[in-house]
């Protein structure tokens, strides 16, 4: 019986030595690479403009239609929505939820399963691991427990200010929706996008 678990035991043992430094070479990227992209959506007004207008299809969404698990992401020219079945039903929800944004329901462009709130969570475990490697000077699964355990608190805290300040822009008087269509393979619905266009109102850039 021991001589069977052995190999098991020597697995693990290998993954306790190994997991630290893993862990280390990914805050490090994490560290160089997850700012760069907050820049790079907190500079781009159109994407955050979708961003909003995603956030607030997906909230109402869950609401109206009692979807749960959907996902999404914003690009320029409108966003995608996984997880729905119907494109009706998002294009409803998208436009009920641009109305609602320019409105001043500013609270809608807030989604507390946004990718911002892990890639929130990354940095702050990346950070705070490198920073007990710094003061310790060891490789210790311990530094990762705790970095993981604040970073699962304090993420979604960072989620919801980086939404607010960076990644999200409610002032969407300008935008408009102009259709929605199946983004993939539409025969297979579940695993397919639906895309919603957006469009900046002409009359309002002059």
């Amino acid at each position: 019986m021991i001589f069977f678990l052995l190999p098991f035991f020597i697995f693990f043992l290998f993954l306790l030595i190994l997991l630290p430094f893993k862990f280390t070479l990914d805050s490090l990227i994490n560290i160089i690479y997850i700012p760069g992209q907050i820049y790079k959506i907190a500079t781009n007004k159109k994407l955050r403009k979708n961003h909003s207008i995603e956030h607030a299809a997906v909230n109402i969404l869950e609401k109206q239609y009692g979807y749960r698990n959907l996902a999404g992401y914003a690009e320029e020219d409108g966003f995608y929505i996984m997880g729905a079945r119907y494109p009706e039903q998002v294009l409803e929800a998208a436009k009920i939820g641009l109305n609602a944004l320019k409105s001043g329901r500013a609270d809608l462009a807030i989604h507390k399963r946004c990718g911002t709130s892990i890639t929130a969570a990354n940095l702050i475990s990346s950070l705070l691991f490198l920073i007990l490697l710094f003061i310790t000077k060891t490789f210790s699964i311990f530094n990762i427990i705790i970095a993981l355990i604040f970073a699962n608190a304090a993420g979604p805290w960072l989620g919801v200010y980086l939404q607010k300040y960076l990644t999200t822009y409610t002032d969407v008087k300008d935008l408009e929706i102009t259709g929605v269509r199946w983004a993939g393979h539409s025969q297979l619905r579940s695993s397919s996008k639906i895309f919603v266009e957006t469009q900046s109102i002409p009359y309002l850039n002059r």
